[in-house]
């Protein structure tokens, strides 16, 4: 028997919710979804989550709920993250002075499962957290701890600006995890791969919502911006939606028998 777990690219903006909604109810049951992540970090106008957009993700079907840099962007999240064990910030903020956690232990069928949401440290002027490496070692420890006498599967959402770094954690938890998701990128790689030692690996899932866009959102405020130098708050683009996402398989061992990427175009418009 195994785990079949579905991870949603990044959404952005309104576009991305509003493509989550039409297409996940269809794509769980087809491909007999067990448990949904869905990355949310720029949900709520392409940067952060704000809490009406962190609930309704949770009704559509979100069966958790991870976030990164943007994770204490919009305001009005801040005071859901301790009641709400099912939405995560990375869990490399300060333990006990951040709120929320950034991970959990989730039962799907028979098995376990623990979702670990990281940051990495390259490229984020806004946060300095502490190193993923090191994090990761001590939720290990707290996910089996808590598991006891069973042993969890478990995925990470990596957020990470670069490569380099996500490969490096690849590196460091390889044979220790189920699956190791990267995300922030917004564009989806074609590295998708089990390793020898049963740890799937995907560089980024990509995005969910505009496909015509700079990173989901719009491209004349982004060219604007380029040219003059001066930065510019962009607006979420609506053309051309596409829901981004990997599909994970994972047997009873904790090792992933399988990882495929999904690129599904949404026939329906957005509209203002």
């Amino acid at each position: 028997m195994a785990t079949r777990i579905l991870y949603i690219a990044e959404l952005v903006g309104k576009a991305g919710v509003f493509t989550l909604r039409k297409l996940l109810p269809a794509l769980v049951a087809e491909r007999r979804i067990d448990h949904v992540v869905v990355c949310g970090d720029g949900a709520t106008g392409g940067s952060g989550l704000g809490r009406q957009h962190a609930g309704y993700l949770r009704k559509l079907g979100a069966g958790t709920v991870t976030t990164g840099d943007g994770a204490f962007i919009k305001k009005d999240i801040v005071e859901i993250f301790p009641n709400s064990p099912w939405l995560l910030r990375p869990a490399n903020y300060p333990e006990g002075e951040a709120p929320g956690k950034g991970w959990r232990l989730v039962r799907v069928g028979p098995a376990l499962l623990g979702v670990v949401v990281l940051q990495g440290q390259s490229g984020f002027s806004r946060t300095h957290l502490d190193n993923p490496l090191r994090t990761f070692d001590r939720v290990l420890e707290q996910l089996r701890a808590e598991a006891a006498p069973a042993s969890p599967l478990v995925l990470v959402d990596f957020h990470a600006s670069t490569t380099a770094e996500k490969r490096t954690l690849l590196a460091h938890v390889d044979g220790r995890v189920s699956a190791l998701i990267g995300s922030h990128g917004r564009v989806q790689t074609a590295d998708a791969t089990v390793t020898p030692a049963g740890t799937a690996f995907l560089t980024d899932a990509g995005r969910t919502g505009s496909r015509d866009s700079v990173g989901g959102l719009d491209p004349e405020t982004r060219l604007g911006e380029y040219l003059s130098g001066v930065p510019a708050w962009a607006k979420d683009a609506g053309g051309s939606l596409e829901l981004q996402a990997c599909v994970v398989e994972i047997e009873d061992s904790g090792r992933a028998r399988s990882i495929e990427t999904l690129r599904l175009p949404c026939a329906e418009v957005l509209r203002d």
